[in-house]
């Protein structure tokens, strides 16, 4: 069947709705699963616009109030400054305090490590639009392999006879889930290396900023 049998035939159908119910039961089910997969995707990628930002990551005024707690020697202070403002800075900040009795090169291990368990539960985050962007095309595959197969059973359930429009719920079916499939997936990959990219430019400058707040506990006390 040509593509512009095809358009016809939708055209005649009445539109996209008819489109995806010529697919059946089956391939009705897979396009509802490709929808909630895209409301999903939608969502998360709302949620981490709002979410991963600087001024969400790394509050304004909170690296120049522990700097110069701390340049006061005032650990107590810049602790409870960081409780005051939980984000991504104030974690890094919060736990090399803890290592401050042990000197800088401890201060600079725990800061490290910080910035990496806090790097790594970002990533995780947005691993779900890697995910979705994934297993999208998959189903929108699994759609296609149905919808054909649909289509081969009318042609040899009529040994050879069936005509194009009666193979046209079966094809239907196959070019709505791949197309949905690849419509669900390319938006969600893209949305992860966007985000991907902001993880990564956020989570250098928490670290260089953590560690400029904390550059006065370099200095030894007076």
């Amino acid at each position: 069947m040509s593509v512009a049998t095809l358009l016809m035939l939708a055209a005649e159908g009445g539109g996209v709705l008819d489109i995806i119910f010529a697919g059946g039961v089956t391939g009705l089910a897979i396009v509802l699963v490709l929808l909630a997969l895209s409301m999903v995707a939608l969502a998360l990628a709302v949620e981490h616009l709002l979410t991963i930002r600087r001024d969400v990551l790394m509050p304004p005024g909170l690296a120049e109030r522990v700097a110069k707690l701390l340049s006061q020697r005032d650990l107590q202070g810049a602790a409870a400054a960081c409780d005051q403002q939980p984000s991504f800075l104030a974690h890094i900040i919060r736990h090399s305090l803890v290592e401050a009795a042990d000197g800088w090169p401890a201060i600079e291990k725990a800061l490290e490590g910080a910035t990496a368990e806090q790097a790594a539960r970002l990533f995780r985050k947005i691993e779900y639009l890697s995910v979705i962007g994934n297993i999208a095309p998959m189903i929108g595959l699994l759609g296609t392999v149905v919808g054909m197969i649909f289509a081969f059973q009318e042609v040899a359930d009529t040994q050879g006879a069936a005509r194009a429009a009666e193979l046209a719920g079966g094809i239907y079916q196959a070019l709505v889930t791949t197309v949905g499939g690849l419509l669900v997936a390319i938006p969600s990959l893209a949305a992860f290396a966007v985000f991907r990219n902001r993880v990564d430019g956020l989570v250098s400058d928490a670290a260089a900023t953590a560690l400029r707040a904390l550059r006065p506990l370099k200095r030894p006390a007076a």
